[in-house]
């Protein structure tokens, strides 16, 4: 669903499964715009401080349920939101948002919380002006994340869920849940998809042409830059 925003700044989100590629995207994407002289600001998943103490103890005790772990997650967002990106919006910024709200429809939505409740949930913020999803295959997507992690954690590797006796078989199984919800919000939420197994440099080029396409980039850039 999308709706024309309010504000005078543009909200840029990407989404896709770990591994998928979107940070590297979204990173080299702010490092041009920075580049160009744009304001540009950065938010990704998870971070805010106010909340990320309580979010791990609650994992690390594994006391999370379902429910709270979604809540517990729409508290930082929530936070991040009205602390950073809606002020910066209205200030007239780009803001890039590694994850968005899509990631809590699919990942607590695979954990079982009502889809409608989720999306009440967040129906207090922006829809993004453009959600880049990087569909990259599961098995390739596992493969870099497998490969680069000494160990999976619980929540991670959703072994809250009893999906398989190891982490390793979990994570496989979780992940391909999460796979399965994105591409069933691609055409629901106006995903622009993008072929996560291009080389790097050729899916940075489509996405700032892309950008470039649909904002009036040197509207955003810092008095008396050129």
């Amino acid at each position: 669903m999308t709706k024309n925003s309010p504000y005078p700044g543009k909200l840029i989100a990407v989404e896709g499964l770990d591994g998928s590629g979107k940070s590297t995207q979204i990173y080299l994407l702010k490092r041009w715009m920075e580049m160009q002289g744009l304001k540009v600001f950065f938010t990704e998943w998870n971070s805010s401080a106010l909340v990320k103490e309580a979010t791990r103890k609650g994992k690390k005790r594994q006391l999370l349920t379902p429910t709270t772990f979604s809540l517990v997650h729409c508290t930082d967002f929530a936070d991040r939101f009205e602390r950073q990106i809606s002020p910066l919006l209205r200030a007239g910024y780009i803001v890039l948002a590694d994850r968005y709200q899509y990631t809590a429809f699919a990942r607590d939505s695979v954990r079982g919380c009502d889809p409608r409740w989720l999306r009440s949930l967040y129906s207090f913020a922006a829809i993004p002006d453009i959600t880049f999803f990087f569909d990259t295959p599961l098995a390739v997507s596992l493969e870099r994340i497998l490969s680069g992690r000494p160990q999976l954690k619980y929540f991670e590797a959703g072994m809250d869920l009893n999906l398989a006796d190891n982490a390793e078989d979990s994570f496989r199984i979780f992940q391909g849940k999460i796979y399965d919800e994105y591409k069933k919000m691609v055409p629901t939420e106006h995903f622009v998809v993008m072929n996560g197994m291009l080389p790097v440099e050729k899916q940075q080029a489509m996405v700032r042409k892309y950008v470039e396409q649909k904002i009036d980039l040197p509207a955003f850039r810092w008095r008396g830059k050129r």
